[in-house]
């Protein structure tokens, strides 16, 4: 398995609380919601930056994670790791010219691996949503104790509903101050209509300065996850 080296830039303490606070709802969720979708409503909302943390701060704790970078329209993924030769990924398996060991990167972290994207493919709603995708995450849960999967923003494109439908949750980040509430609402339907529970929301990009004492710690919220009707 090659190993790729994963830039982290160093967190002030508010932003290391707020994950570890994240990461700590996560938990609390339980243990059969390992197999997770990360989304928003419009492109440079912060989504992977978020994803990624998230998937990190979970290593940090002892979890054997695997990280998907799930967006096979437009990755940023490998502008953040250091890997050498060329890159395989998500949507080589997905039209089956790798296999599942050939695209799974060992990390510079202890029991944390990554996914790339792999190359843009003409038809990704159609690979996320066929029957290997599925297979494939059926079989990566038996070996990881969550899978973070980081999805193109829902607003955009239908990727991140496909996805999701065949996860055991969906996480929204919205950029705050930038996302309208109805545009909100939207997204939060669209992801409603899949087979799969919003753990949450987690507010990015908010503006410290303008937050009292506790805001400083707790800049991004994570909501408990909605009781079934």
């Amino acid at each position: 398995m090659k190993e790729v080296n994963i830039y982290r830039p160093e967190l002030d303490y508010s932003a290391n609380e707020s994950y570890k606070s994240l990461r700590t709802n996560l938990l609390f969720c339980g243990e059969e919601k390992k197999v997770i979708a990360i989304t928003s409503c419009t492109p440079n909302e912060g989504k992977s930056t978020v994803s990624l943390n998230l998937a990190l701060s979970l290593a940090d704790s002892g979890k054997k994670v695997l990280f998907i970078d799930a967006d096979l329209r437009k990755s940023v993924l490998l502008g953040r790791t250091e890997v050498d030769g060329e890159i395989k990924g998500l949507s080589h398996l997905l039209s089956h010219q790798e296999t599942v060991e050939d695209i799974i990167y060992a990390t510079n972290y202890p029991s944390f691996h990554i996914i790339y994207a792999g190359t843009m493919p003409p038809n990704p709603a159609e690979l996320l949503g066929g029957k290997y995708f599925k297979r494939f995450l059926q079989a990566v849960r038996k070996v990881y104790d969550y899978v973070i999967i980081d999805t193109p923003p829902l607003g955009s494109v239908i990727d991140a509903a496909v996805i999701a439908d065949e996860c055991d949750g969906s996480i929204i980040v919205l950029e705050s101050g930038v996302i309208s509430y109805r545009f909100a609402q939207e997204v939060k339907e669209q992801l409603q209509k899949c087979n799969c529970p919003i753990l949450g929301v987690i507010l990015n990009k908010v503006d410290m300065s303008k937050q009292g004492y506790y805001g400083k710690y707790y800049g991004k919220y994570y909501g408990k996850e909605k009781k079934k009707s």
